[in-house]
């Protein structure tokens, strides 16, 4: 059982746009803290998810944790696989939590209606907040790759060094789980992995 007080949970909230990876990440993080000793919860919201909208989910774990749900400025961690979706959900964040956001824009099913409209610039946003906010095109390094929906990959690997146990452990749950069902896939997510990791590090 990790050494951590009953009021020790990390608190992490994933969004995005359907068919991103949202809830594959989520289940990675879950997985990786259930198999380290911790009690691990996680819930998620999808919005037409097949259809490009909205998707967050909550992953909380600690040595208790209570509910799934994270309250409203407790969330230590924002990842955003889409930038407007990150602003929105800014405000989960704790007072010095940490917004690791991709800039590969995907807009929302209400902003192509017309019903809103996409912000200038989602990261200026949030850091005119005050936010501590890392950027970069999650998007671009998986195109590069050679496949887009490596985007979770990159994501994870760069909140990787945010978590309270050490990247090599998060990383080996994602390839495990790729040998046990794609074996083929492990190299490249291995190097997608890595290339998150370098990126958070180059916007530090």
């Amino acid at each position: 059982m990790p050494n951590v007080s009953d009021n020790d949970i990390t608190n992490i909230l994933v969004a995005g746009i359907g068919g991103q990876g949202v809830m594959t990440a989520a289940e990675i993080l879950a997985q990786t803290a259930l198999a380290q000793g911790y009690d691990v919860k996680k819930t998620e919201v999808a919005g037409m998810a097949q259809r490009g909208g909205v998707v967050t989910s909550h992953v909380r774990f600690g040595q208790r944790v209570l509910s799934p749900a994270i309250p409203p400025g407790e969330a230590d961690i924002l990842v955003g696989f889409e930038p407007a979706e990150a602003l929105r959900w800014c405000s989960h964040l704790r007072p010095g939590g940490v917004a690791m956001v991709s800039t590969t824009r995907q807009a929302p099913p209400v902003v192509n209606l017309g019903l809103f409209d996409y912000p200038d610039d989602p990261v200026a946003e949030m850091q005119a907040r005050g936010i501590d906010v890392h950027a970069f095109d999650a998007g671009a390094i998986a195109r590069d790759l050679g496949n887009f929906r490596l985007v979770n990959t990159v994501m994870l690997g760069a909140i990787s060094r945010y978590l309270p146990f050490s990247p090599e452990i998060l990383k080996a749950q994602i390839l495990d789980r790729f040998r046990a069902r794609k074996p083929k896939l492990v190299e490249i997510n291995e190097k997608a992995f890595e290339a998150g990791r370098k990126a958070a590090e180059a916007d530090s």
